[in-house]
């Protein structure tokens, strides 16, 4: 199946790696400093703080040095138009996006897209930096913790691949299937005169999105990389890419993901291997790495239930699997670093296969979120000690399970969590959770 879909010819030196968020960061001004014609920026957000503002600024600076650069931003609708969680009276990013494009005396693009009608429904998590013929890709949005920018990282992974092809095809997708588009506004327009998009045309957004894809002319042999976007359950091709990975890995699987919940598709495949007497590293994160993890210093909400949920998914799979971990087919290793958050995604088989993507590889993203992602194939092993360093230094911060009684149970929990986890499982709404969050 992965062969089929095919892929772009790289060279050897056209992908390369940012192994932290100050390269990353570093990288994308360069370039962006750099642009000549044109410049794409995909994330969940771009935030209203200093990091944010530096990234726009520095969009608005190359468009003013060339009025004829294309410049578009493209970030969730809806996450845009709402304060953060847990932070009353913050208006949204758009605020600031509005405030800048006013001022400006050559405005770039900046658009909200709505793939479905509610956020909780499903968000814009297309990655991708696209500047003239190059692509940065990674996981992460545009804000203060993502790009280093004070005291606390949110750790990530970033490439930087360095094709025509590849940044020609990523570009046309978005211009064809979303730019385009009626459900796409700008987020820039005056309060006063501000047009945006009916509930109906947000609706059926959906089904021309999920009809999205990437041309190119394809090639199946050689060391190349294939983009591939998927959206919604039903001929999902970035879900069939994860499960054909799985279940062609021949040896060895190394997987990073935030949080433990893998869709029941990924679930048996991954069990299937290792009954298959394979191998498989699992890099997670603790759960003082989640994003909406609450210390126990601070004031509790709901949402800081979410980590402690996802640990026990994580141990319900640990105790299942313990005889794996006993015979040392399955490693699964906890990142912690400090007061630092932890967001990999991805998949290598046998060392020759790589998913680079921002999917979570849960139902939500499986189901909900507009993918995408890039499998480079490896055909001559010329990146596979890259590979192998970027995984070593992943590994760097983390501690392997041994033991499945390791993890924390709900009776160690806080009392807050133990509250809402109880009230949670009298409801059985545990199950409807872990689709949507």
């Amino acid at each position: 199946m992965l062969d089929k879909l095919g892929g772009i010819s790289l060279n050897a030196d056209a992908l390369s790696w940012l192994l932290t968020p100050q390269d990353f960061k570093k990288t994308l001004l360069e370039k962006i400093e750099q642009a000549t014609t044109s410049i794409i920026i995909s994330a969940l957000y771009v935030e209203d703080d200093e990091a944010g503002r530096e990234i726009l600024h520095a969009l608005m600076a190359a468009k003013a040095k060339n009025p004829q650069l294309e410049v578009n931003v493209l970030v969730d609708f809806h996450r845009a138009r709402r304060g953060l969680i847990g932070h009353k009276g913050d208006s949204g990013n758009y605020i600031l996006y509005r405030k800048l494009i006013a001022q400006a005396q050559y405005p770039i693009n900046i658009v909200g897209v709505p793939v479905k009608s509610r956020e909780f429904m499903g968000v814009l998590h297309l990655k991708g930096f696209i500047i003239d013929d190059v692509v940065i890709f990674s996981g992460a949005s545009l804000n203060n913790i993502y790009l280093h920018q004070q005291q606390k990282y949110r750790f990530d992974r970033y490439h930087m691949l360095e094709s025509k092809a590849l940044a020609t095809s990523m570009r046309e997708m978005i211009e064809k299937y979303i730019l385009a588009d009626p459900a796409v506004c700008s987020l820039t327009q005056p309060a006063q005169t501000e047009v945006l998009p009916d509930k109906q045309t947000i609706r059926s957004f959906k089904l021309r999105l999920a009809k999205a894809k990437y041309e190119f002319d394809a090639t199946r042999i050689g060391n190349r990389v294939t983009p591939i976007v998927g959206l919604g359950r039903k001929k999902n091709k970035l879900n069939e890419a994860v499960v054909g990975l799985v279940n062609n890995a021949q040896e060895h699987l190394f997987i990073c993901t935030p949080y433990f919940n893998p869709p029941r598709p990924l679930n048996l495949a991954l069990s299937k291997h290792l009954r298959e007497g394979k191998k498989i590293d699992i890099v997670v994160g603790d759960k003082t790495a989640n994003d909406f993890f609450i210390p126990t210093d601070q004031p509790f909400s709901t949402i800081g239930a979410l980590p402690y949920m996802y640990e026990q998914t994580l141990r319900k799979f640990a105790k299942r699997q313990q005889w794996a971990i006993e015979s040392g087919q399955l490693n699964i290793y906890l990142w912690k670093h400090n007061i630092n958050s932890y967001h990999l995604k991805g998949i290598s088989a046998d060392d020759k296969t790589h998913l680079i993507t921002g999917s979570n590889l849960n139902p939500r993203a499986w189901a909900l979120d507009l993918e995408n992602g890039l499998l480079v194939h490896d055909e001559s092993g010329v990146w596979k000690n890259s590979f192998k360093q970027e995984q070593q230094h992943i590994l760097e911060h983390t501690e392997r399970l041994f033991h499945y009684s390791q993890i924390e149970t709900l009776q160690s929990y806080p009392a807050p969590v133990r509250k809402v986890m109880n009230r949670i499982r009298r409801l059985r709404a545990d199950f409807l959770l872990r689709r949507i969050l």
